[in-house]
């Protein structure tokens, strides 16, 4: 079988977007494991953070902007590295190339909620991703719901669309919640812990104000505090506005960007992972909690039921009082925690970069005009 040699756009090992770098990082040792492994050649990027197996080619002039780099500097660096293919792991790609071009798009809220988005240029950022999407050879996605959602926003055929679910880290699965939690001086049991950045379609207040209420109203939980982890996307402040409203301020720990060795730890001594987000194309934090044996409470929105299924407590994400009746019943309920910790390992085993990697190398070949129907 021919061995495909795919250029990844090489500025997405160091993008802004912490699942973007969970993703291409999980994604690449998992491609070379295969078979018929590829040859992978970072397209420009910081070569210092490119991983290991992964060839890198420095970036040719183009325009200083981020288009200029994908209209300009991208295929440019593709030509120069004689890749059979580009793939382009996050929402925007060239939309002219010499070879076929495959994009990633995790998710489509902000074109399906605008109004979540409110930068001055947004409509430019819109059109961009729109035009990628379009101009692609093909696209993955993370979910079947994502699929059906880039579909209707952006008028693709669903056969130009293929789910590769993402997996999760082995790391996660081999937590050892016997261990001392190594927490953030900031941290105290117990907590509710959220990951991800602190974005309006998040709908965190629904969590804070669920656990405020069970602050209140239930006298065994008057520490319960909600620990925040990812960047601040414009809601921290209001959130920590009302938690001192309440007379509550420490309700609210806002962590910011935490170290692996912290989120692992966060992971496994959380009372639950909370994740009132009103819009996914995934969720991967969901995977990862699983899989470290903490229980989830999760909105019943995007693609959440369809990566949790069974195995956490699925709510309304304007049901209020359910979310306080849940974060109370799972801090409490020792024998629920244990079902809970049971039923995400095991859903979370479904999840793995080799799959992962599997459906995006039949991607590759059948992009690349090698016959395969990854449809």
């Amino acid at each position: 079988m021919t061995t495909l040699r795919v250029g990844i756009d090489g500025r997405s090992f160091s993008s802004a977007a912490a699942g973007v770098r969970r993703y291409v990082e999980a994604l690449m040792p998992a491609l070379l494991s295969l078979d018929d492994a590829p040859e992978l050649v970072a397209l420009g990027g910081d070569s210092r953070v490119i991983p290991h197996g992964v060839a890198h080619i420095d970036e040719p002039p183009h325009p200083p902007t981020n288009a200029g780099w994908n209209l300009v500097g991208l295929p440019r660096a593709a030509a120069r590295a004689r890749v059979d293919l580009i793939h382009a792991p996050a929402y925007t790609a060239p939309f002219w190339a010499p070879t076929p071009v495959v994009v990633t798009i995790h998710d489509v809220s902000y074109e399906r909620h605008p109004e979540w988005y409110p930068y001055r240029r947004d409509w430019l950022r819109r059109a961009f991703y729109r035009r990628s999407a379009r101009s692609a050879t093909h696209i993955l996605t993370d979910s079947v719901f994502s699929a059906g959602e880039i579909a209707a926003a952006y008028g693709i055929p669903r056969d130009r669309i293929t789910v590769a679910p993402l997996g999760v880290s082995e790391v996660f699965a081999r937590a050892d919640r016997q261990l001392p939690c190594e927490l953030p001086a900031a941290v105290t049991s117990p907590f509710l812990l959220h990951v991800g950045d602190l974005h309006e379609r998040r709908n965190l207040i629904v969590a804070l104000e669920a656990v405020l209420e069970a602050r209140r109203h239930f006298g065994s939980l008057p520490r319960l505090s909600l620990v925040l982890a990812g960047i601040d996307a414009g809601t921290g402040a209001s959130l920590r506005a009302v938690a001192a409203a309440a007379g509550a301020p420490e309700a609210v720990v806002q962590l910011g960007p935490v170290e692996e060795r912290f989120l692992h730890s966060l992971y496994r001594c959380a009372a639950a992972l909370v994740y009132p987000s009103r819009y996914e194309g995934f969720g991967l934090p969901l995977v990862e909690a699983m899989a470290s044996g903490t229980p989830v409470i999760a909105s019943r929105a995007g693609s959440i039921p369809e990566v949790l299924g069974a195995a956490g407590i699925l709510l309304d994400p304007d049901d209020t009082r359910g979310w306080t009746d849940a974060i109370m019943a799972v801090v409490n309920d020792e024998a629920l925690r244990a079902r809970m910790r049971t039923a995400g390992k095991t859903r979370a085993g479904a999840f793995t970069w080799a799959r992962t990697a599997r459906t995006t190398m039949d991607v590759y070949r059948r992009a690349a005009g090698h016959g395969i129907d990854a449809a």
